[in-house]
């Protein structure tokens, strides 16, 4: 009887025991084919300027170096160029040229040519006066028929002529008197302006030599070195700004959920502990191009499917947050 009861009771045990392994199992079961939560990993990017100059030339002086604060505004770099302040003493010299060819137009014809001009005119008149009397002598002889009009003809021809002359000779002398003519003027008066407008470029140029910080920032890396040749528009630093950051995210179609512009999103930054966590706002959103696309594996039940850029902007500023590092959204 007791070994009855005692067989019973055993089984009833193992019973027992047997249905608790096996919820324990299906348990364990359930916990383990219990889909995770898909975690979407981005990087952090912000705003980067590129420092270049126009001027060729080589690399004198760094101002800053690299992970040094900058504002906008501060010198960063010094580019030496012999050839550039050649071409300023070249411009300059052209400017004093074109303003002593301005002074004589303005000016006119020196004292002595224009007195020069006034004797001419002189003497052009005085043989005017002698041939006016010579013509009138043989115009009288002729009309009492002592000269013959071949004579007369040839003096009054040599007459007209010396009225000519004295009248070329005022002309001379009154261009002398007026100076250049005012296309001349005109003409010097733009050579000067010209002459200006390149010693303004050539300045312009100088000024590049020393490159300046188009923003607040930090030096993120510096290419060429002191001594080195850099040409017109060569990258020479650049400048990340840190409070222009923002999260990128690929994120394939099928995973969006629902996930638009103005979307708030939870984040946390391996690089400053995953026990942290931060929101975003999505801002922008757009499908990669077609090499980004993620394609089925199988024929059956599956379908092509984009990937999308998403870009969002922390709520807050995040300390220690810095471009390159990974962020994980949930």
């Amino acid at each position: 009887m007791d070994n009855t009861k005692n067989k019973k009771h055993n089984l009833l045990v193992g019973l027992i025991a047997l249905v608790a392994v096996v919820l324990i199992v299906g348990v364990i079961g359930i916990l383990s084919l219990r889909p995770e939560p898909t975690l979407i990993t981005g990087e952090v990017e912000a705003t980067e300027y590129r420092v270049s100059g126009k001027v060729p030339g080589r690399i004198e002086m760094f101002f800053a170096g690299e992970g040094d604060k900058v504002r906008k505004g501060d010198t960063l770099v010094f580019i030496d160029s012999p050839e550039v302040r050649a071409k300023l003493m070249q411009a300059r010299a052209a400017r004093s040229a074109a303003e002593a060819q301005n002074k004589k137009a303005k000016k006119g014809a020196q004292a002595e040519q224009i007195q020069g001009a006034y004797q001419m005119w002189q003497k052009a008149l005085v043989g005017q006066d002698i041939m006016e009397k010579s013509f009138n002598r043989v115009k009288n002889l002729y009309e009492k028929g002592v000269v013959t009009a071949q004579k007369k003809d040839e003096t009054e021809a040599q007459y007209n002529a010396a009225v000519a002359t004295a009248k070329a000779a005022k002309t001379q002398y009154d261009m002398a008197l007026k100076g250049a003519r005012e296309e001349d003027k005109e003409a010097a008066a733009a050579l000067v302006a010209r002459a200006d407008g390149a010693i303004s470029e050539v300045e312009a140029y100088l000024g590049e030599l020393y490159l300046t910080a188009p923003a607040n920032g930090e030096v993120a890396e510096r290419f060429p070195k002191v001594g080195e040749l850099v040409g017109s528009g060569s990258p020479i630093m650049s400048i990340i700004d840190l409070d222009d950051i923002w999260l990128t995210f690929s994120v394939r179609e099928d995973l969006l959920n629902g996930l638009t512009t103005g979307t708030v999103i939870k984040y946390f930054v391996p690089a400053l502990g995953k026990e942290k966590e931060f929101e975003a706002t999505i801002y922008y959103m757009q499908a990669r191009a077609s090499y980004a696309t993620w394609r089925a594996t199988k024929t059956s039940g599956q379908f092509d499917a984009k990937t999308f850029e998403l870009r969002a902007k922390p709520n807050t500023k995040v300390d220690g947050l810095r471009p390159g590092m990974t962020v994980v959204m949930k």
